[in-house]
């Protein structure tokens, strides 16, 4: 038997409560784990409040990030007692997923837990680091360089944008943080960014072209924000785009990236090769001391999920939620 966070619809109604299940409830698999941490994703959250068309099928267990030990596998690469992670695959959205003690899942799904961190403080990373490690990466080999100038980060108090603005500082560039909470100026400077600006700068219908600022930036939010952002950037600049705050549209124009040569990066965790998993976790665990995860973490209980999930998504939650099942 184990604990797990249950979504379930009956007559177009959901329902989610915390249960607890018999093993054989578990979904198809290669590999079963027992989940010592979790997170609480944006996306986690959606699909709990059922704010958002996350889920696709029921009932479903969400929680897109999971590290925990290998309880019994039928897959050459994994074997009882190994550490393993993961971030991703469409789990907690169509397969069952983290937000339980247990999860049986594809091993082609897993990478081995990076040794750098413990379980909780690679969840306390989760699917937002890792993203914001391929975003950085995506910049890197673009040409970005510190020397360029500034880059941007929008959404700077999600997770995402916390982890992008750490990454980024820590390897020299001067980072400028878009948030909705200027209260929060402290908290994203000591994170490392050196201006913080309203987003209210970014979130209105702006001009095609605008004053050349940006060498680089890394945008969650999406919609008038990116076009924005995509507005101000340095010839040759790149953006790196991996969400929709504030919308799935992009009401912008071709001149950015024929009057500017500007690239925008389109940035997937969901379905990456294991081999670019390996090596941004590999780049996180140079680059990312246990002090900032400190400073960007909350832990809660798996029977916390389900209120928290609210908080998130009202902006209540600074960085990251862990959800440790040994609480």
């Amino acid at each position: 038997m184990f604990k797990a966070i249950l979504i379930d619809k009956h007559d177009d109604s959901q329902r989610v409560s915390l249960e607890t299940l018999d093993d054989s409830r578990l979904p198809e698999g290669d590999v079963t784990v027992r989940v010592e941490c979790s997170t609480l994703n944006y996306k986690d959250a959606l699909a709990i409040t059922g704010k958002g068309p996350v889920v696709r099928t029921f009932p479903m267990v969400p929680g897109i990030d999971l590290a925990g030990t290998v309880e019994s596998s039928t897959a050459e690469a994994y074997q009882p007692g190994d550490a393993v992670l993961l971030n991703g695959w469409g789990v907690g959205e169509t397969h069952w997923g983290g937000l339980a003690e247990k999860a049986r899942l594809d091993s082609r799904w897993l990478i081995p837990h990076p040794s750098a961190f413990s379980a909780r403080q690679s969840m306390a990373i989760g699917t937002a680091g890792y993203t914001a490690m391929l975003a950085v990466m995506a910049l890197e080999r673009q040409g970005v360089t510190p020397d360029q100038g500034e880059v941007l980060v929008t959404g700077a108090n999600g997770g995402v944008g916390s982890y992008a603005i750490a990454l980024l500082s820590r390897l020299g560039y001067r980072v400028v943080a878009s948030t909705g909470r200027p209260e929060e100026t402290d908290y994203l400077e000591g994170l490392g960014a050196r201006e913080v600006i309203d987003r209210k700068t970014l979130s209105e219908p702006g001009r095609p072209l605008a004053k050349e600022r940006w060498a680089g930036a890394i945008d969650s939010v999406g919609s008038h924000t990116l076009a924005n952002v995509l507005a101000a950037t340095r010839y040759g600049g790149t953006v790196a785009a991996c969400g929709l705050a504030q919308g799935m549209d992009l009401p912008s124009s071709v001149a950015p990236f024929i009057l500017r040569g500007v690239t925008l990066a389109g940035i997937d965790s969901v379905m990456r090769p294991y081999e670019d998993r390996v090596e941004a976790w590999r780049r996180l665990g140079e680059l990312l001391a246990p002090e900032q995860l400190d400073a960007i973490t909350r832990t809660i209980a798996l029977d916390e999920a389900i209120d928290t999930a609210g908080e998130l998504l009202a902006g209540r939650v600074r960085g990251r939620v862990v959800v440790d099942m040994a609480r």
